[in-house]
């Protein structure tokens, strides 16, 4: 067995919406295929996957650094023992081949791209939903019974009120999430809090809105948020400053009592070290929110857990980024807190296919092979331009 070839196509995210730091009308997505000698149906296994949403297309680093280094390797060293799946170990040592350690940026989100093609096709080879697939490699048990849920929304849109926030929330209701989080810092302090209020009336229950700075805030305006938003007993206040700011954090979760969430914009395990090192982050309170698409993959991703198992953090508190399909089928395999999702937005990768059945604020994976990119319609056109089809 062997790969016949590696493609990456670039995509534009649609939609314009922004939140307190960035316009996401220029954010662009890396779309990779994998395709093998392996044929079923009479067509060629192709492994499929992306590098998140939120950052930028990695193309570049891929095709100039790391798919020809998979393309150069012996077939044969880029197997397991059976000869029948890829060793994922070997492709992100392969991928990763003469990188000096440090410098997790963007070649964090390229390597994982390539790494999870591969988690599609090794689950598509076997034929089981990338969710199964993925529990048997770690020795895990999947959650089959659904996922918990929340929908991310409450943008800053041109010319929005809170009546188009009302509305938004209301539309993720009607497709069953009971769960939302709404951007905050874009405005001034009294226009987002009454934004924040709109979310509860909408919702019914403080406890199920959650809030995102998006790393804006400096301290004082971080705990300035904090001491008005402590009364209402959020979900969660994510991002409030700087990412890699562990003093804020800690200072910050020393006056502010309510959860706090961070970890989307850490790319490897040697980040996620610093973060428990420093932050002075609280286990059984604080929400951990690392992204495998993100992060060099799954591989480098369960370092992250044993890193954050190691704190004291359960596996419930680590809700990933992401709001798209690959990461409903990791938090399925590997016992989670929970998904993100982004219905209606940042197409045409967030949100889930419609075989996916979410439900009273849970949500299940469809039993397509792999994470089943292919039956997301808004996806389809792009995959089959990156194949020829």
């Amino acid at each position: 067995m062997r790969i016949k070839a590696i493609h990456e196509k670039t995509v534009q995210l649609q939609g314009n919406i922004a939140n307190a730091v960035v316009d996401f009308s220029k954010h662009t997505v890396s779309l990779i295929a994998v395709v093998s000698d392996q044929v079923k149906n009479g067509k060629a296994v192709v492994g499929l996957a992306f590098n998140s949403i939120g950052r930028f297309a990695q193309g570049g680093i891929m095709r100039e650094r790391m798919i020809p280094r998979l393309l150069q390797a012996e077939p044969a060293s880029l197997l397991d023992s059976s000869g029948l799946s890829f060793d994922l170990s070997n492709i992100s040592a392969t991928v990763m081949r003469d990188e000096k350690p440090g410098g997790h940026g963007d070649r964090a989100g390229a390597a994982a791209a390539l790494e999870l093609a591969f988690w599609d096709l090794n689950a598509k080879l076997a034929d089981e939903p990338a969710y199964q697939h993925i529990a048997q490699a770690f020795e895990q048990t999947p959650i089959t019974l659904g996922a918990p849920v929340y929908a991310a929304g409450g943008y800053y849109y041109p010319g929005a009120s809170s009546q188009r926030l009302a509305e938004e929330l209301k539309s993720y209701q009607d497709l069953g999430y009971q769960a939302f989080k709404i951007k905050i810092g874009g405005a001034s302090l009294t226009e987002d809090m009454g934004r924040i209020e709109t979310a509860i009336k909408v919702a019914g229950n403080a406890g199920a809105i959650a809030v995102d700075a998006n790393g804006r805030f400096d301290l004082p305006t971080a705990l300035a948020y904090g001491k008005e938003l402590a009364p209402y007993r959020l979900r969660w206040y994510e991002e409030p400053g700087d990412p890699l700011d562990y003093e804020l954090l800690a200072e910050l979760g020393g006056q502010y009592q309510g959860s706090m969430a961070t970890g989307e914009n850490l790319f490897s395990a040697a980040d996620t070290q610093n973060l428990m090192r420093y932050a002075r982050l609280r286990p059984g309170k604080d929400i951990l929110q690392m992204d495998p698409a993100l992060s060099y993959g799954l591989s480098e991703y369960q370092k992250i857990l044993k890193l954050t198992a190691e704190a004291g953090f359960s596996r419930t508190q680590c809700i990933p980024h992401g709001g798209h399909l690959i990461n409903l089928h990791i938090v399925s395999a590997l016992g989670l807190g929970g998904c993100e999702a982004y219905p209606g937005v940042f197409n045409p990768f967030g949100g889930y296919s419609v075989q996916c059945r979410v439900q009273d604020g849970r949500v299940i994976p469809s039993d397509a092979p792999g994470f089943g990119l292919e039956q997301k319609a808004e996806l389809a056109p792009y995959i089959d331009h990156l194949l020829g089809a």
